[in-house]
């Protein structure tokens, strides 16, 4: 195979015009043409129909990208291997974790990952949740831990749990006292919501009702609570992904309505820290019981 077609292949489709995947190769346009003629030819497939200027991507192709950047993916990790080969280095555990739930459960899980298996080192990369299709197709990773479901398909999650959304307030706030709360009891605080990019939004703009305005829209969670701590309003909160640093200034009160989230984390197939892999996400199950 072709691995400069196969990059062109994958350019393609991340940019969506021939021109702008050429610009990126440092190829003509008639040379970028070629290459996927080729790479066409070679798999007797037809990856894009040809509409004017546009190529538009067919169901093989679709089918084809997530392959095709696990193969770039394993390719562009080479040189890496090979240096820690060299150096005798142990490959680090590479952890993902969707922000929301990075201080509250992935931080507090590394640290007794830590704890067990000392020798160990562990790389964490913390990205939203819309960011970590990507970096799953890619394979950049060992362990990703997100809400569910998971913004790839084909993928058998071990499941976490699920949370059950409370409101939070800061601990003075008048509110604080009550054993749960509705929306005629906040019509009248600041809501501080996330933004309607996230799973957590969507799924609370579709099943509540009679919530004000957000006076405040943020695009984490933790600034969220970093702005109900100072008395700046409510937000939707759950002691999984509550920061610990900031649990003792807010007070989470239960929501009159039933409202989950589940959460869970995928372990990448055959990498060379496998063991690690399922070890930590052993412990990822223990941290998150412990929060319920």
């Amino acid at each position: 195979m072709n691995i400069r077609a196969l990059r062109l292949f994958v350019y393609v489709m991340e940019e969506g015009t021939l021109a702008r995947a050429a610009e990126r190769m440092n190829l003509s346009q008639s040379a970028a043409s070629r290459q996927l003629s080729l790479l066409e030819e070679q798999f007797d497939v037809a990856l894009f129909g040809r509409d004017q200027k546009r190529l538009i991507a067919t169901q093989q192709a679709e089918a084809f990208y997530p392959e095709a950047l696990s193969l770039l993916a394993q390719i562009d990790d080479l040189p890496a291997v090979f240096e820690q080969m060299k150096q005798k280095v142990r490959s680090p555990l590479r952890i993902v974790s969707q922000t929301r739930i990075a201080n509250g459960l992935v931080l507090p899980a590394i640290a007794e990952f830590a704890n067990q298996y000392p020798d160990q080192p562990v790389k964490l990369e913390i990205m939203l949740r819309r960011d970590l299709g990507r970096r799953i197709m890619h394979q950049r990773f060992d362990v990703c831990v997100s809400a569910l479901p998971f913004p790839v398909e084909k993928l058998t999650p071990h499941p976490l749990g699920a949370t059950t959304l409370r409101i939070a307030l800061a601990h003075d706030h008048p509110l604080a006292s009550r054993a749960s709360l509705g929306p005629k009891d906040l019509c009248d605080v600041p809501y501080v919501a996330l933004d309607d990019s996230t799973v957590l939004r969507r799924l609370i703009d579709q099943q509540v009702t009679g919530l004000p305005i957000p006076t405040y829209e943020v695009s984490v969670c933790n600034a969220a609570y970093r702005l109900v701590r100072q008395g700046l309003g409510f937000t939707f909160a759950d002691t999984v992904s509550m920061d610990p640093e900031l649990a003792n200034g807010i007070v989470l009160i239960p929501w009159e309505q039933q409202l989950t989230i589940e959460f869970g984390y995928v372990v990448a197939q055959q990498t060379a820290t496998d063991r690690y892999a399922h070890a930590f996400g052993e412990i990822l199950k223990q941290q998150f019981m412990e929060k319920l």
